[in-house]
């Protein structure tokens, strides 16, 4: 062609030399050194290797209205964004699997009050930006040391069926001393509930009765946690 190389070239050599460069800023900056949406886009590069993805990756942001907010939208919302193809979706939800895996490993086989905010940090990865109520356990032996998470119940937007005796029957299965409850409010708002209040005292009074401590109820909400320990309802 007179006037050079086709345009199609021109655009994956654009392309190719905006993801270096971006990815040293990264090198060098880390976190801090990009926005949102361009880690976004790097996320995006792995998908799809050759196209200019800081259109989609701003449109992500936008929709969720952040990048956790994103990271943690079901496949089929996220798909909803044209562009986003199932391998796109997948490579999202990888890295939020990473992410919560490494938020675990920092509390797992630690005693748990000396690493209370990674402990909040690992409750918000795993629950914040769920759509329906999860009710989990963190089973704790003599010293304080997490043994096992399990997530017992799964509700609906707002309720989650939870049975005192099955919570302390799965304690004395682990060999657990004592336990903290958590679940999140899909609502955003980790207000407790007269439901979440009630329920928990059974709960808790039937933990007492084999020698078995409640700790503490942790609401999980979109941006704000609610402790039952600090609100002085335990």
């Amino acid at each position: 062609m007179a006037n050079g190389a086709p345009k199609s070239t021109d655009n994956k050599h654009h392309a190719s030399g905006h993801r270096e460069r971006l990815r040293d800023r990264f090198r060098k900056a880390g976190v801090d050194g990009v926005q949102d949406y361009e880690l976004m886009e790097m996320i995006l590069f792995r998908a799809i290797p050759r196209r200019d993805v800081k259109p989609l990756a701003k449109d992500i942001i936008a929709k969720f209205g952040g990048f956790a907010e994103a990271l943690s939208a079901p496949v089929e919302r996220l798909m909803e964004v044209k562009g986003v193809s199932e391998a796109v979706a997948t490579e999202m939800k990888v890295i939020q699997a990473a992410s919560i895996k490494l938020s675990q490993a920092r509390i797992l086989d630690r005693p748990v009050i000396s690493s209370w905010d990674s402990l909040l940090s690992y409750c918000r990865a795993a629950m914040a930006d769920e759509k329906t109520e999860l009710f989990r356990i963190l089973f704790l032996d003599k010293k304080n040391i997490l043994i096992a998470d399990e997530v017992q119940q799964r509700g609906t937007v707002d309720h989650t069926p939870v049975y005192p005796r099955e919570v302390v029957k799965r304690a004395l299965e682990l060999g657990a001393s004592a336990i903290i409850l958590v679940h999140n409010h899909p609502s955003g708002d980790p207000t407790p509930s007269k439901a979440d209040v009630e329920m928990t005292n059974q709960i808790v009074k039937a933990a007492a009765a084999l020698n078995i401590r409640v700790h503490d109820h942790l609401i999980i909400g979109h941006k704000r946690d609610a402790s039952f320990k600090s609100l002085g309802l335990l």
